[in-house]
């Protein structure tokens, strides 16, 4: 969840970031550029102040042929100066563009572009005030016109024509000062985001790793006390009002499966016994006096393992790191004599490896499967139980090779009291592998089914390698 909450949280703060830097730089280089615009009103308005009292201009077409009066040349003189200490074009144009005075003395208003926009602006009687905006990519130059006014009338324009460096320079330093600002505030936002999340998403954690622990068997778990909202501690108290309720109910159950099997082994144990005592009257091998002895222990059997699976269910696994391929060699051996008496050959391959189990749990699912697979499995075939290992986890694997099961009977196996259609007629409770899944999910293992080609039940039996507190 934190994966999908922080990319969200870092989008909005970031947004937010640029909608803010994105007007404030823009507002950066408009400023730095007014300030450049300003500066060069303030020029050409002295400019024009000292055009106001040039001579008309005489007979031709140049100012060259034009009579070189000393206002002129005062004139021509500051335009000089202001070019070679600022490197500024400037210029005093007549009406018709011819030039009063300009520097360098071959430039002149150009006859198109915003410099000429400039010149016709200023004709009008308008300063410029609001050029194009010029950005630190751009290698423009920047042009501002006022007019020079007599007795009311333009006569002429005064011109600028800057260069753009310096101004980007400062733009584009403003720029990256924004730009700093923006990324150590995105960081302080970031850790801001980190903290917040997880602070929201710690009750968040801790109740979906009590709830994995719940649903692998540790049903005393319960979600700790831990920070963040109030929300989410009201729910991790709900959590674990709920678990104590689910607890309590399953120990009631428990406690009835054990109780009921408990108390009806002593009037079936009498009732057998009578049954025996009733035998003794009757004629040897009457056939209903040993249905009835068939019905009677098969029921006995049913009542041991309902009370072995109430203590399955309720027992803690005692975790102890165990060489599961000893442990697995050891039933094997045990089921050797069982396997020699039904003409089965019983094969392991059980090389060391260890995990965390509870040795006695284990080797009871362990009877259960081979016991399981040497019932089911014909005379003359062969049960094979082979041990491996990863990183993560142990596996035993005991493949027999009996009639096997359709994909509808494998998604029951298991179940309680469950048993196939075709075996109906072979001892058994159903109760086994019950039993079995229960003793492993105490201890974090599991029991898995499937097909074992061309025929047969493969059965894997899983433990971590982890123990309880990795």
């Amino acid at each position: 969840m934190r994966t999908r909450l922080l990319p969200l949280l870092i989008v909005l703060m970031a947004a937010v970031l640029l909608a803010l830097g994105i007007p404030l730089a823009v507002s950066l280089a408009a400023a730095e550029q007014q300030k450049v615009v300003v500066d060069r009103i303030d020029d050409t308005a002295r400019f024009a102040s000292l055009a106001q009292f040039v001579a008309d201009r005489a007979t031709g077409s140049r100012v060259a042929s034009a009579p070189t009066d000393e206002r002129r040349e005062t004139l021509r003189q500051e335009l000089a100066k202001y070019r070679g200490v600022y490197g500024i074009r400037a210029g005093v144009f007549y009406r018709d563009k011819e030039p009063m005075a300009n520097a360098p003395t071959d430039w002149y208003v150009p006859d198109e572009g915003e410099g000429l926009d400039a010149f016709n602006e200023a004709l009008r009687g308008w300063r410029s005030h609001d050029p194009a905006q010029v950005w630190p990519w751009e290698r423009h130059r920047l042009v501002v016109a006022s007019p020079v006014i007599r007795d009311g009338d333009v006569i002429a324009v005064v011109v600028t024509d800057s260069p753009t460096g310096q101004m980007r320079s400062k733009i584009l330093q403003g720029w990256l000062i924004i730009g700093a600002g923006e990324v150590a505030a995105m960081l302080l936002a970031l850790g801001a985001a980190l903290r917040l999340t997880g602070w929201v998403l710690r009750p968040v954690r801790v109740l979906d790793a009590t709830t994995h622990d719940i649903a692998t068997g540790r049903l005393k778990s319960r979600v700790a006390a831990a920070g963040g909202p109030p929300e989410l501690r009201r729910l991790a108290d709900s959590f674990n009002e709920m678990a104590d309720n689910v607890e309590e109910v399953l120990e009631q159950q428990r406690a009835f499966v054990a109780d009921a099997s408990h108390q009806l082994r002593n009037p079936l144990s009498a009732l057998l016994l009578r049954i025996e005592l009733l035998a003794l009257e009757l004629p040897e091998g009457n056939e209903e006096i040993a249905s009835v002895r068939t019905e009677g222990k098969r029921l006995a059997q049913v009542l041991d393992d309902l009370l072995d699976l109430a203590l399955a269910e309720h027992v803690d696994a005692d975790l102890r790191l165990t060489d599961i391929g000893e442990l697995t060699a050891e039933r094997v051996a045990s089921w050797s004599p069982v396997a020699d008496d039904k003409g089965v050959r019983l094969v392991g391959n059980c090389p060391a490896t260890t995990a965390w189990a509870d040795p006695v749990a284990l080797s009871s699912a362990l009877d259960a499967v081979i016991d399981n697979a040497l019932k089911f499995t014909p005379e003359g075939e062969c049960v094979e139980v082979e041990v491996a290992s990863n990183g993560e986890v142990s596996t035993v694997v005991v493949s027999d090779r009996g009639p096997g099961l359709s994909d509808d009977e494998l998604a029951r196996i298991g179940d309680r009291f469950w048993r196939s259609a075709g075996h109906q007629n072979i001892k058994g409770s159903g109760l086994g592998l019950s039993i079995s899944r229960a003793l492993l999910a105490a201890g974090g293992g599991s029991i898995a089914y499937a097909r074992h080609e061309p025929h047969g039940l493969r059965v894997t039996v899983t433990v971590p390698r982890t123990g309880p507190m990795a």
